[in-house]
């Protein structure tokens, strides 16, 4: 499962912010890696990414005290946009595939 986290945020402080985010997600269960991102074009535009085994793993570790203490607050102020993707699709250096079903329910 893939979380991407968009901002708009001007704030001398914000990469230590999402510093203190990544370091308290990063200890919970089922976190795989995660990075921080500005863009290229707007110095203020950011994407905070992380992946993680499953969304279940993704979604209690947003109840975590100390994800809740260092991390919430920042969430809280990303942009209103899709965040939860699921990897469909995997390819390695080389060029390697690999596929995943979709864990979505399928339409009644």
């Amino acid at each position: 499962m893939i979380a991407l986290t968009h901002f708009q945020d001007a704030s001398a402080d914000f990469p230590e912010r999402a510093r203190a985010a990544l370091a308290a997600l990063a200890a919970r269960p089922g976190y795989r890696r995660g990075s921080l991102g500005r863009s290229t074009d707007d110095p203020e535009a950011w994407v905070l990414l992380t992946e993680w085994e499953n969304v279940g793993s993704y979604r209690r570790a947003l109840g975590n005290y100390e994800v809740k203490l260092h991390a919430t607050p920042l969430l809280a102020s990303a942009l209103d946009v899709p965040g939860g993707f699921e990897t469909l699709l995997e390819v390695a250096p080389g060029g390697a595939a690999v596929t995943h079903d979709s864990d979505r329910t399928a339409a009644p």
